[in-house]
């Protein structure tokens, strides 16, 4: 069946150069491509630039498939955090601010770094079990990660409880720290929903329901909207106020999505009841959940070090509070490129092991350049607006000119942080994950905190010299895995069996399954 449809591309291809190109003109054969025949296509020599454009749109098309509405979600899940610093900003002021940013960005975002990283086995095991028709399993699977998140979630409640003192014996406890305090003892009831809701998400993403996420993560936020003006503004419930509210959205998100898992006809046959079983493989389980967690918290964890450096400076509220408003801006635009970095992860680790290397390097190629061109407008719309949209946060005049100041740096910083995690994904999906992982290590922590810090503290930089850290870390980074992607040669990638060595962790776990 391949090759006839390469046959009908070829002849095609023949007619174009012709004259005759009616077929080309309907841009069906292109885009009703497998990858088989794209791979025996992309073989050819002398493939005009119209046809490019074709391919280049079909690749397009399967990567938006598979993040388009993934960051959707992931963006509306994050915005819920936003709108709660939003409105204490406005309602409550700049130290309140401070000290609830200091507690997202964080204690909250230790949490969201151990229970989205872990959750990614998730798919990944449920992708593999689908494919082996083991269609029952998934249920087991997600049961088996929300036991171990939820034993994670009683380990880490100890360090929302004790912030304060953590904060403390950093030296940075103030009247920031005791506010950060206050609203991290409101944030352990959204742990325990973080336990619950990601692993959910991912059992559903792994069968791509997609929509139905989508759709309850818009009226989740826009209830959120709601319920937090009626709490912070209305009665004035203040910053303990502001974090249970922001909790019970997160519960809320976990009711809808666990309801819809229960009665949806959807997901009939991957859930069939809670069970024993899920009680079995735990430690295989939890091994495989910890490696998911590294990359994400290394990257992550970059801007919560910023955040606890910027606390020491002579005003640390103005400090927290604009690094803050910056941090969201890096937030947003690295959740969509965290999507198109999952996409990437896809499709150029299914083309390999397909032993399609020319496809896998179109699929680098594009994801590429959606990256540069989403990162350049996300710059330009910084530099443009940045100062005008941070007034949507507060309304201190100190912080806002602070911004200001910053957002030359930040719309570069943007820049950078569009491309690093996408070749960050093709790298990965090219099988070199350790590699990512140690570079992550190095690039960002002996590089850009050593120069950054360096730049703040020795000499008259201040904050800003943390913000050149950023970049140099960035910049060292996307280099050096540009380089990767360059030199790496996918063709000896393929014959080498890269398969192999991805799914020996998940078979082992598959095959502890004893409802299977």
């Amino acid at each position: 069946m391949a090759e006839s449809t390469v046959v009908n591309v070829t002849e095609s291809l023949l007619q174009y150069q012709s004259g005759d190109d009616s077929d080309f003109q309907n841009n069906k054969l292109i885009t009703n491509l497998n990858s088989d025949s794209i791979e025996e296509f992309l073989g050819q020599k002398n493939i005009p630039g119209e046809w490019w454009a074709l391919l280049i749109g079909w690749e397009i098309r399967q990567q938006w498939s598979l993040c388009g509405t993934y960051i959707i979600v992931a963006l509306f899940n994050v915005m819920l955090s936003t709108v709660t610093q939003m409105f204490i900003g406005h309602q409550l002021g700049a130290m309140e601010f401070a000290g609830a940013s200091m507690a997202i960005l964080e204690i909250q975002n230790l949490g969201f770094i151990v229970m989205s990283g872990m959750a990614i086995a998730v798919q990944t095991l449920c992708r593999e079990a689908s494919g082996a028709k083991k269609l029952d399993s998934l249920g087991i699977i997600c049961q088996k990660a929300i036991i171990v998140q939820l034993a994670a979630a009683v380990v880490l409640s100890a360090f929302y409880w004790y912030s304060g003192t953590i904060l403390e014996t950093l030296g940075l406890w103030s009247e920031i720290g005791d506010k950060s305090q206050i609203f991290a003892l409101g944030l352990i009831p959204q742990l325990y929903a973080y336990a619950l809701s990601f692993p959910m998400q991912r059992f559903l993403q792994a069968q791509n329901i997609m929509n139905p996420l989508a759709y309850i993560a818009v009226t989740v936020f826009l209830l959120h909207f709601v319920l937090t003006w009626v709490v912070v503004v209305a009665f004035n419930y203040g910053l303990m106020g502001a974090a249970l509210t922001l909790s019970f959205s997160w519960w809320l998100l976990v009711l809808i999505t666990g309801v819809y898992i229960l009665v949806s006809p959807s997901c009939q046959k991957t859930w069939t009841g809670f069970s024993t079983n899920a009680f079995s493989g735990l430690w295989v389980y939890s091994k495989l959940a910890l490696a998911s967690i590294f990359m994400l918290s290394f990257e992550t964890w970059f801007s919560v070090g910023l955040m606890l450096s910027a606390a020491y400076f002579a005003d640390p509220t103005v400090s927290v509070a604009s690094f803050a408003i910056c941090i969201n801006y890096l937030n947003c635009d690295f959740t969509i490129m965290l999507g198109l970095s999952t996409a990437a992860i896809v499709r150029a680790g299914t083309e390999i092991e397909s032993a399609h290397p020319r496809v896998a390097r179109l699929s680098a190629m594009v994801v590429s350049g959606t990256s540069i061109l989403i990162s350049i407008i996300c710059s330009a719309l910084v530099l443009a607006c940045g100062p005008a949209l941070s007034k949507v946060f507060i309304d201190d005049v100190e912080v806002l000119k602070t911004v200001s100041d910053f957002v030359p740096l930040l719309a570069i910083s943007i820049f950078l942080n569009g491309v690093e995690p996408i070749l960050s994904g093709v790298v990965i999906g090219f099988g070199r994950p350790g590699l990512v992982v140690l570079l992550y290590a190095c690039n960002y922590y002996l590089v850009g905190f050593t120069f950054g810090y360096s730049l703040a503290f020795m000499t008259d930089f201040g904050v800003a010299g943390i913000w050149w850290g950023v970049i140099l870390g960035f910049s060292v980074q996307a280099l050096v895995l540009l380089i990767l992607v360059i030199k790496t040669n996918l063709d000896k990638v393929v014959d080498n069996g890269f398969d192999c060595s991805r799914r020996s962790g998940k078979e082992e776990l598959l095959h502890d399954e004893p409802s299977v």
